[in-house]
């Protein structure tokens, strides 16, 4: 890697500077499973990431084998021990040990050998930010001891500074202030150091001198400052911390940071803004502000500041003449003030800067010529926290807030009383809707009768003079023909009285009974043998045959019917002949006597019907089913789980036919009891046993209902916070104030059933004492005592519940009957129709013929039909049409009412509620009768009997409007619901409206466009297409707003290898601005992912 470039090795000599020898040959690849294992190492040594680890992994033998011969030709040639003892030969007697110099360079003097030292740093650097990670491992380790190395070298690089800083300030080297400089370095090779940090919040400030650092050390340590061993010091400590397990080392170091920080003091630019570059990295990191904080605390303590940040805010304004500094200074003045939470604190060190003279600085640096300097002085001017400016806003919000607080208690108001209007106003439309309704169906009524007297009359008139002659008599019919014959046979006699009335009267006859029957023909009369024979026999129909149809003469003839009706001359066939002839079919004389199925012209009230023979049904009784006993396994058998059916529930079911023991008596069952029976099995189990046992551990107390339903009603009861007497008192007087209509609810579902009345008639009738029972129990006896309890616990229910119901039904009954009628009676609306109706048949007739009307969902085609140039639909058209030829007409919508509301109710839903309310109400009404003496009952009958009769009436009014206008308008109410119907008027009625606009809009462009014309023309701009002032205002607060709740800063955090490079890199393209925090942190991340790792 970088390390073969450069070892720490003697330098080259000009013998060594001859051309280069050709590259080795290639060596022979080895076998598969010793490839495989070097180019293993190869990758573990690499210190690579998965995904790159994975694409590697990939490769063929041959590209593997010469990844790994090019990572064998630059191995590592110095171990990490190497560096630290040339390091340490340094520091023994300030780089002039000549023991170490005679073993690895000859003396070439002091300033030969600072040279070769700094190249030595150098290539340390280039191998820990090249090597693997094993190889940064070991120099870091705890036998190594690198870190601590590289900080005492760094120090000793930088006390001559402190040596030079000393002198300058007392004019001797050996004055009083050297003193705390001397010892304001702590020795790291007086003790064991450990790179944990202490224990205690105090942070060692940095590493002290050795006794053997004499004066000459530090006189040369003077040549060493003045070198790049400071910068590439840090640098080395810069590749340390780009590793994460580098980076928590120097983290948790007493005095590496501090170190770094002391390191401003050198002369170098470039060093300074290096360091100044990683300390606003750290600074950004979690926990690295207070790190960077107490190292600034160190460095004012250790050069003597009397205020922190003051020997940095003196390079600031004394080092304009190099901006990459300034620009590294301002971002890290920018980063240590802006990058904390709290924004007290944010305050606190903004003040330090401004105390210093950060602001008039600033000021004077207003109009550098920088770019790189101004975008980031601007950075730090958007980060201000102006405290003032943050008072007077905090003012105006809460003036802001409490006007807010009464604009919507006055919207609140205003809502309230807007849906108070809306709902007068829907009931007095439909109260006017009714009324007009009522008012058109009198004038059509006084219509009708005018029409029909004045017309009449004279029709009469004219008529009578018309008047055809009486026609000549018919040809008498089958029927008459029929009763006829049956008179000369003597079956009936006809009967004339006076006023042509005519009667018929049966004679008894005999029928014949056929051979073979058993019981004569129902309704055949029997004793007349002389008219026995005269009647056909009749044969029996065959068993499942369909009886045969009645005969032609059975039905009423035309005639015979217009005789009846209004025939004036005498005749047969009036009204008393056909009731005749009713009694003779009746007795069997004009149909077969097999004819057991009633025909079809009886069921319509022509004849009686006769009702077929039927057998009788057998119907078991609770009563008759047969006690079953227990079944006693050999071996203990699992449970099934089932719901069983008790024996009052099997009644009239399958189950009445089934039985079980029969089937057990055939079945070998020792078979099934092998192949079930439960895993763990004890003694065979002896039913007496458990009986006795049962019998000596009986219950402490009785249970009256079952255990989870009793669980329930003590939480109920607990709720309610009421006494059991107290509870069925308020039900037997009504009492809802007492009771609540949510636990009265809850109680509901507690009724006694009847399996738990019988347990209660039992413990009754037993006379047990009332002791056994359970709170539950003692509430169920008493709460089932109660008369008519189911009765009053809905009448109750319905009590609480039937103000709130109403009020809720009435608005959306008036919603509909306003919607329906003022729809229906909306002649604007009617108009329109037509025109869309002319439209439509315009363009179909030719191809489909002409219309005489269409279904209101073809509104819903007007925007789908566009025209040629797919510009405008055919209802964009339509309003210009109507805008032009029928302006009355472009506000039809103003006549049509709710329609919005009237779509949202369900009608089928409202009926039903209503008529639910009227069941409530009439039950109620039985409970006054059984208990007249109820104030309660009274009361509320006074005042909502009227309430339910005006809601039946309005119900009864909606939904005969309802279907009145849904079928005026084609559709079907039974299959077209409200929210179908209005929703169609709704949308085209939006639709119109949005048509409207767009066509205005067009017509103010077109305006536009020809005035623009002639604006262009004089070489005026046309106005700019950018959104108002009003609106550009809104997205400025807007983005205020986001400002202001913006609280979290960038922290990051370094859980892998590369942070502080990226956190680095980052910051010199995007500058941290304390409100884009996590925009900076998202950049971060990507740019993270996007970097390729060089293989």
């Amino acid at each position: 890697m970088g390390n073969a470039a450069g070892s720490a090795e003697q330098p080259a000599s000009p013998a060594a500077l001859a051309p280069k020898q050709p590259a080795a040959p290639k060596q022979p690849m080895p076998a598969a499973g010793e490839l495989e294992e070097r180019f293993n190492r190869v990758l573990n040594c690499m210190n690579l990431p998965p995904d790159k680890v994975q694409l590697l992994s990939q490769y063929d033998n041959e590209k593997k084998w010469e990844l790994i011969c090019d990572q064998e030709r630059f191995q590592v040639k110095n171990p990490p021990a190497a560096y630290i003892q040339k390091l340490k030969s340094y520091l023994e007697t300030g780089g002039a040990s000549r023991k170490v110099a005679a073993d690895w360079m000859p003396n070439l003097g002091f300033k030969r050998r600072v040279q070769e030292s700094t190249q030595v740093l150098r290539e340390l650097e280039i191998s820990l930010r090249t090597n693997h990670i094993g190889w940064v491992q070991e120099f870091l380790n705890e036998e190594n001891r690198g870190l601590d190395v590289l900080l005492e070298y760094l120090a000793f690089a930088q006390c001559s500074v402190a040596y030079n800083m000393d002198a300058t300030d007392n004019g001797a080297p050996g004055s009083e202030k050297s003193k705390p400089l001397e010892q304001s370095v702590e020795d790291l090779s007086k003790g064991p150091p450990s790179s944990l940090p202490p224990p205690t919040k105090s942070r060692h400030l940095t590493i002290k001198l050795t006794p053997a650092h004499s004066k000459k050390a530090l006189r040369n340590s003077r040549i060493v400052s003045q070198k790049d061993d400071v910068h590439v010091c840090i640098m080395c400590l810069r590749a340390i911390m780009n590793y994460q397990s580098g980076f928590s080392l120097v983290m948790n170091h007493p005095a590496c940071v501090n170190e770094i920080a002391l390191s401003l003091n050198n002369k170098n630019p470039r060093t300074k803004a290096l360091v100044l570059e990683l300390l606003a990295a750290v600074c950004l990191v979690r926990g690295g502000h207070d790190i960077i904080l107490s190292a600034f605390d160190n460095f004012k303590e250790v050069c003597g500041e009397q205020h922190r940040f003051e020997k940095l805010m003196e390079y600031f304004r004394n080092e304009d003449s190099n901006i990459d500094f300034m620009v590294a200074c301002m971002q890290f003045i920018n980063i240590v003030v802006h990058s904390v939470e709290n924004m007290n604190f944010r305050v606190f060190l903004q003040y330090e800067f401004t105390h210093l003279g950060l602001d008039l600085y600033l000021e004077r640096l207003r109009l550098t010529e920088s770019d790189k300097l101004q975008v980031q002085i601007q950075a730090y001017l958007d980060n201000i926290f102006d405290v003032g400016a943050l008072l007077e806003d905090t003012e105006t919000k809460n003036a802001v807030l409490e006007h807010m607080e009464e604009l919507q208690e006055q919207v609140a108001l205003l809502t309230e009383r807007l849906r108070d209007a809306e709902n007068e106003s829907m009931a007095k439309i439909a109260e006017l809707e009714k009324q007009l309704s009522q008012a058109r169906k009198e004038s059509e009524t006084l219509r009708e009768r005018f029409s029909e007297s004045t017309p009449m009359g004279t029709s009469r008139r004219s008529s009578e003079p018309e008047k055809v002659p009486a026609l000549a008599p018919a040809r008498p019919s089958a029927l008459e023909l029929k009763v006829e014959e049956m008179e000369e046979k003597g079956l009936i006699r006809i009967l004339r009285g006076p006023g042509d009335e005519v009667s018929i009267e049966i004679l008894p006859v005999a029928v014949a009974i056929p051979s073979g029957s058993e019981a004569p023909t129902p309704g055949a009369p029997t004793g007349s043998p002389s008219s026995a024979s005269e009647l056909p026999p009749v044969a029996e129909p065959a068993p499942g045959a369909v009886p045969p149809p009645p005969p032609p003469f059975l039905r009423r003839p035309r005639r015979l019917r217009e005789r009846g009706k209004g025939r004036e001359d005498g005749g047969r066939g009036g009204a008393s002949g056909f009731t005749a002839l009713q009694n003779l079919m009746s007795v069997g004389l004009l149909w077969p006597p097999a004819c057991l199925v009633c025909p079809r012209w009886a069921r319509v009230g022509l004849l009686p019907a006769i009702p077929p023979p039927t057998a009788p049904v057998p119907t078991p009784s609770v009563s008759g089913v047969k006690a079953k006993k227990p079944i006693q396994t050999k071996f203990r058998m699992p449970l099934l789980n089932w719901v069983a059916l008790k024996p009052n529930q099997i009644t009239g079911t399958v189950f009445t036919e089934l039985n079980d023991e029969k089937v057990l008596q055939e079945l070998d069952m020792s078979d099934f009891e092998e192949q079930f029976k439960t895993k763990s099995q004890g003694p065979s189990i002896d039913l007496s046993a458990l009986k006795s046992k049962a019998a000596q551990k009986a219950p402490s107390k009785a249970t009256l209902i079952e255990a989870n339903r009793a669980k329930n009603l003590a939480i109920t009861l607990r709720k309610g916070n009421l006494g059991a007497d107290r509870i069925c008192q308020a039900i037997e007087t009504y009492d809802l104030q007492t009771l609540g209509l949510d636990f009265l609810e809850l109680l509901t579902r507690f009724l006694p059933t009847e399996y738990e009345r019988s347990l209660i008639t039992r413990f009754e009738r037993e006379q047990r004492p009332i002791e056994e029972l359970s709170e539950e129990d003692r509430f169920m006896l008493r709460f089932s005592r109660i008369p008519r309890l189911p009765e009053r616990m809905n009448t109750l229910t319905f009590l609480g519940n039937f103000p709130d119901t109403a009020q809720m039904l009435m608005p959306q009954l008036n919603a509909i009957i306003a919607a329906s009628m003022s729809i229906k009676s909306s002649d604007k609306l009617r108009q329109i129709l037509e025109i869309v109706l002319a439209f439509g048949n315009y363009m179909n007739s030719s191809k489909r013929g002409a219309a005489y009307g269409f279904r209101l969902q073809s509104l819903d085609a007007l925007l789908e039909m566009k025209s040629t140039d797919r510009k405008q639909t055919l209802l964009h058209y339509l309003v210009k049409v109507i805008a032009e030829k029928y302006p009355q007409l472009t506000g039809f919508h103003s006549d049509l009412h709710f329609l919005d509301k009237a779509g949202s109710v369900s009608l089928d839903s409202v009926l039903g509620d209503v008529r639910s309310l009227q069941r409530g109400l009439e039950l109620t009404q039985r409970e006054f009768v059984r208990q007249d003496d109820c104030v309660v009952l009274k009361e509320f009958l006074r005042i909502n009997s009227p309430v339910m009769d005006k809601l039946l009436a309005d119900s009864k009014t909606a939904q005969e409007a309802y279907e009145s206008v849904v079928e005026y308008f084609g559709e079907n109410p039974k299959t077209t619901s409200p929210s179908m119907f209005f929703s169609l008027f709704s949308r085209f009625i939006k639709a119109y409206k949005k048509a409207e606009q767009e066509v205005e809009q067009w017509k103010k462009e077109a305006a536009a466009q020809e005035a623009g014309t002639d604006i262009a023309g004089k070489g005026e701009p046309q106005a700019p297409k950018s959104p108002p002032k009003v609106r550009r205002q809104q997205m400025d607060l807007i983005s205020e707003l986001k400002r202001k709740q913006q609280k979290e800063p960038l922290i990051y955090e370094s859980d892998r290898d590369g942070a502080i490079e990226d956190i680095i890199t980052v910051l010199k393209t995007v500058p941290f601005t304390a409100r884009t925090g996590k925009r900076t942190s998202r950049l971060l991340y990507e740019a993270s992912l996007g970097e390729e790792i060089p293989l």
